[in-house]
């Protein structure tokens, strides 16, 4: 097999593993310049031909992640869950905190 195919290979099977709205997390970026902090989570929104995952970051970055070259893994559903719950958590919050001022509290 040539270098092409098993790129192609690679790149197919990347996609099966982690398809749009894939939650990962990056543990490590070899990117000098602009990395993403380890620790930080973001959903997939694509993977190329070239098989690097284009996530949307918590942070609002989007800087794509290289398999091979970045280190990252995927969240568990535990951890999906976990998650959401924290998100409605905050919404709550923030709605009771919205109640309260507007009634003069």
């Amino acid at each position: 097999m040539n270098e092409f195919e098993r790129q192609r290979r690679m790149a197919e099977s990347t996609k099966k593993m982690y398809p749009p709205g894939t939650r990962i997390e990056l543990i490590s970026m070899n990117d000098p310049y602009a990395p993403i902090l380890p620790g930080t989570r973001g959903t997939v929104v694509a993977v190329d031909d070239m098989g690097t995952l284009h996530p949307n970051w918590d942070d609002g970055r989007t800087l794509g992640v290289v398999p091979g070259e970045d280190v990252f893994r995927r969240l568990t559903q535990e951890e999906i869950e976990a998650e959401q719950l924290s998100d409605a958590e905050d919404v709550s919050e923030a709605l009771n905190e919205d109640n309260r001022m507007n009634m003069g509290m």
